[in-house]
């Protein structure tokens, strides 16, 4: 991984946990989260001009990767309704490149050097401690399946949008077409289950939905690009940075108690990152 390829990797994580952040300062999470769809689909069609069409195969990807999202975001925001933000996103992020690297070794997607395989081992090691913490500080339990139920969805959009975005031969072109995608799947299904309690109300609510939205746009852009220049399971490794960022910004914006076992927890994730760096 170059460096150029590393630092824009660990961009993409401060902004995820910042989006991420976003989304938890509002009262309805489901609402916050349909607020940031729809923006990454604004932003999708306002870049569709600019970027090529997809050819054949790529239109499988894209339509596979939309259904993930869609259960990714549904997933995120049920958990952020139980859990502090630095509780449930390092299980939901950390959890993700142990099903990658499974499945890359499992179908010979790509190659990894021996640190990398140790660094994401590391890092299933931290999210394990992470977990762990749940049950010893008599947090809402239900949080641990819906957060890996997450877990799940990101490794599989991070495989299939690696893998469609070398096919589509275009990053940006492949991520606007996605994430209008995920729109068109994401909305029908959060109103038909929350109905329309889930509409964003008020100028604030949407400004700050526009905001999320182009810092995910840009964040994740950023690292199916990445995927296209190194293996996938070492950019989703790296991108889990974000955990240590999300942490931060749980501590000192929505005062999430840090104790000493989540910290340790927090800073075996980070040794992980920095293995694969290595």
């Amino acid at each position: 991984m170059t460096g150029l390829v590393f630092s824009s990797v660990v961009f993409a994580a401060l902004l995820h946990a910042g989006w991420n952040a976003l989304v938890k300062t509002g009262q309805n999470k489901q609402s916050g989260m349909l607020l940031l769809t729809l923006a990454h689909a604004f932003f999708g069609l306002c870049i569709l001009p600019f970027v090529s069409l997809p050819q054949g195969t790529a239109w499988l990807w894209l339509i596979a990767s939309g259904l993930i999202h869609m259960f990714y975001q549904l997933f995120l925001g049920l958990a952020y309704e139980r859990g502090d933000l630095s509780r449930v996103y390092p299980i939901a992020r950390g959890a993700a490149p142990m099903i990658v690297l499974i499945v890359s070794l499992s179908f010979g997607i790509d190659s990894l050097r021996g640190l990398d395989l140790l660094g994401i081992l590391v890092l299933g090691l931290g999210i394990v401690l992470m977990a762990h913490g749940v049950f010893s500080s008599g947090e809402d339990r239900r949080l641990i399946p819906l957060a890996l139920g997450s877990a799940a969805a990101t490794a599989g959009y991070s495989l299939v949008d690696g893998m469609g975005a070398r096919v589509m031969g275009d990053a940006l072109a492949y991520v606007s077409w996605l994430l209008i995608f995920s729109a068109v799947f994401y909305t029908p299904a959060i109103l038909a289950l929350r109905g329309r309690s889930v509409l964003p109300r008020g100028g604030g609510q949407m400004a700050l939905g526009l905001l999320a939205g182009f810092a995910s746009f840009i964040a994740y852009a950023l690292v199916v690009w990445a995927m296209t220049k190194a293996p996938i399971a070492l950019v989703t490794a790296l991108r889990e940075s974000s955990i240590l960022f999300a942490m931060l910004l749980g501590w000192l914006f929505f005062r999430d108690t840090m104790g000493p076992a989540k910290i340790l927890a927090g800073l075996v994730i980070v040794a992980g990152v920095i293995l694969t760096r290595l």
